[in-house]
């Protein structure tokens, strides 16, 4: 284990410290956004992404309105689904929890198994957030910091969601590095509360449909942004970097989306119980993988050289429109109503949709080329 004490995290976010802490350096005052067009071409030269951040979208008042629409479309469903994912954690681990979410996505998730946690077992278990980054691995400073905490912690990592598998597969990297070369072995399997690309064993549900904090960026996410690795501002015995948007408190959702959902607890637990029964009768399934399968058909289908272009899942195609360049949607049904945001936001970029039926997938993002 790491001798060198690490230090206190950076109070950011605007999430209560009883929901989580985060363990992440405010590098705010340090970086300078980049424009997506000069962000993309940055990282299509070969920057990686977790270097630098971009300007944050602000969406118009009619996007915001589909946000409300869609929390209250879903928020039951998404209670349900936060239901599931915290009785299989608990049925795993019935001692030492600690619930480590993976920046940004898997942090409002995190919250909501923590307080539904409270509520079915009355134990008030730790929550962080951390960095992962993308073929750079998992932030160790943070791992340390919460083992120095939790000698006995029992760590569950969360996400949001999964796309191609991706992060589920640099998890599974990280926690056999870090056991290699700190001896200390750590439990890879992730949790997330939707798994349309079918790569994980704990999910609350692999419909693909819109969470609906994959769509506003900071302001549904605590204020913070994407992590951040780069050395002119993160040393090596600092965190992983973010910045707090305190500018843009009067914006923030993120509280909101936390609440609404957390008051569905109390009125779902017949539908539950049904839920949580059927996934563990399905849950030792080996993951098939059967998105990325499918994004490899996309990738050959339309010529992709890189296939980090393709963005499978509502999540992430809303993702791309919102903070890439994007060169095309594939919709798996044009009338599918779970599509509305997306055609709203292609509309306002002037992107083209393209119906592409043979995916597990509601509809998938990729990204333009440059060159």
């Amino acid at each position: 284990m790491k001798s060198v004490q690490i230090k206190e995290p950076d109070k950011i976010g605007s999430y209560a410290a009883d929901d989580v802490i985060f363990l992440l350096k405010d590098i705010g005052q340090l970086i300078e956004e980049k424009g997506t067009e000069d962000r993309e071409e940055s990282i299509q030269s070969g920057v990686h992404y977790s270097e630098m951040l971009p300007i944050e979208y602000q969406p118009a008042e009619e996007y915001i309105q589909l946000f409300h629409q869609s929390l209250t479309q879903y928020a039951k469903k998404l209670a349900i689904a936060v239901a599931v994912v915290a009785r299989r954690i608990v049925e795993k681990k019935n001692k030492n929890l600690v619930l480590v979410s993976l920046a940004r996505a898997g942090t409002p998730i995190g919250i909501l198994l923590k307080r539904y946690i409270k509520l079915y077992t009355n134990e008030d278990v730790p929550h962080f957030s951390i960095s992962i980054i993308r073929d750079r691995g998992i932030d160790e400073n943070a791992l340390f910091y919460i083992l120095n905490k939790y000698p006995d912690a029992d760590i569950q990592f969360i996400d949001g969601w999964t796309g191609k598998g991706a992060i589920t597969s640099e998890l599974k990297k990280a926690c056999h590095d870090f056991e290699i070369k700190h001896g200390v072995r750590l439990d890879e399997e992730l949790a997330v509360l939707a798994d349309p690309g079918h790569c994980v064993n704990i999910y609350g549900t692999r419909e693909d449909f819109l969470i609906p904090s994959a769509c506003l960026n900071s302001t549904v996410s605590g204020l913070v942004s994407r992590t951040v690795l780069n050395d002119l501002y993160v040393g090596a015995d600092d965190f992983h970097g973010a910045k707090y948007y305190k500018d843009l408190i009067p914006q923030d959702l993120s509280n909101n989306f936390i609440e609404t959902i957390s008051d569905e607890f109390m009125n779902i637990a017949e539908e539950a119980e049904l839920a949580f029964n059927e996934a563990v009768s399905t849950g030792n399934e080996i993951p098939s993988w059967k998105g990325l399968k499918d994004v490899g058909s996309i990738q050959r289908d339309f010529g992709i050289d890189n296939i980090n272009f393709i963005k499978p899942g509502v999540g992430e195609t809303t993702r791309v429109l919102l903070r890439r360049i994007p060169w095309k949607i594939l919709v798996k049904n044009m009338d599918d109503p779970r599509l509305e945001h997306i055609k709203l936001l292609a509309e306002d970029r002037n992107v083209q949709i393209e119906e592409y039926k043979d995916m597990s997938y509601t509809c998938c993002g990729i990204i333009k080329p440059l060159k």
